[in-house]
């Protein structure tokens, strides 16, 4: 499987950063200068409305998308044709976009709660990190599905995707959170 826009990367069992302890990523950008994606898996406990002050009566839970600029909010959605700037990152899936042409479609009742999903923070690499990372098995790779990305997530979803795939990572799934001393 390659490397790309819209693939998961999954942590592997052992992983200690608690960033990223069976963190599920999506790939939202992939270029030879590096790359970008979001934690699905780590809701905040937040609404975007306790963040955005002047953000339309719209309930969404925002989720610690990585460690990097977590003083910014980003959103995934389904609505880039009609959100200026939007970067597709596979068929009917994108990334950001004009924040008040945003507001003006949830206003609007274009966009629905299971249209976006917000993230504080982004998970990034530099060049050829990512691949680097990749080759030693830090992550797993992944297709993605719509359902991972605007269905309300937890820590469960890190064990239905390696389900999902099958043969050894369904082993990998039962795997406990190893506790270190």
């Amino acid at each position: 499987m390659s490397l790309q826009a819209g693939r998961l990367l999954l942590a592997e069992p052992f992983m200690s950063d608690h960033h990223f302890k069976r963190a599920v990523i999506l790939l939202c950008d992939h270029e030879r200068e590096g790359s970008v994606g979001f934690v699905l898996n780590k809701p905040m406990g937040l609404d975007i409305k306790d963040l955005v002050n002047d953000f339309p009566d719209f309930s969404a839970e925002v989720h610690f998308g990585g460690p990097v600029q977590t003083d910014s909010i980003h959103y995934v959605h389904t609505k880039g044709e009609l959100l200026e700037g939007a970067m597709k990152i596979e068929e009917g899936l994108y990334w950001g976009g004009n924040y008040e042409q945003l507001k003006v479609l949830i206003r609007q009742g274009l966009l629905e709660q299971n249209d976006i999903t917000f993230f504080v923070g982004y998970s990034g690499w530099g060049e050829g990190q990512l691949q680097e990372e990749i080759e030693v098995q830090t992550w797993i790779l992944a297709e993605s599905d719509r359902n991972y990305i605007f269905q309300p997530q937890n820590e469960l979803l890190w064990k239905s995707v390696l389900e999902n795939l099958g043969d050894r990572y369904s082993v990998m799934a039962q795997m406990p959170i190893p506790v270190w001393n």
